[in-house]
């Protein structure tokens, strides 16, 4: 079975290594089985890209990029809280947060940029989650999506 690590590697992809957060709170915690991820951005890990926002100035595939850049982020704070991507026994829940202007109606397309990484990575298995996807007015420092999680883990 090819690890995730490996198959990151395949597709040329980099997890981040520690993330901070932004201000006086947790970019992940444990409860039991669970594990609760803080909102991730495509900037999270300190390089701005995918800013602004959706049916403005950014394209419905644009937003599908930066979802994808939001989740890597966001497994770098998986693999940092867990230590190995083997521990992952499934994905319960992603709520996606799109900026959008009011008519913008594509938030779910924008988001399947995140499961559909997550199904790449981690299969059929253990990818498939409940999902929320919603149009935001704004978000921090004008980034165009931010993403949460919620896992199950060993």
């Amino acid at each position: 079975m090819v690890s995730v690590e490996d198959k990151l590697a395949a597709m040329g992809l980099k997890l981040p290594t520690e993330i901070p957060p932004a201000g006086n709170y947790l970019r992940y915690y444990q409860a039991g089985n669970l594990l609760f991820l803080s909102g991730h951005l495509p900037d999270s890990d300190g390089t701005p890209r995918y800013m602004g926002r959706l049916g403005e100035n950014l394209t419905t595939e644009q937003g599908y990029e930066a979802a994808r850049a939001a989740t890597l982020n966001a497994l770098g704070s998986v693999r940092n809280a867990i230590g190995d991507f083997g521990r992952v026994r499934h994905f319960v829940k992603l709520l996606g947060m799109v900026n959008s202007t009011p008519d913008f109606i594509e938030q779910p397309r924008v988001m399947n940029g995140a499961s559909d990484l997550l199904a790449e990575l981690f299969g059929p298995k253990i990818a498939p989650h409940a999902r929320s996807a919603v149009g935001m007015a704004v978000l921090p420092r004008g980034n165009s999506v931010e993403i949460e999680m919620i896992l199950d883990i060993a």
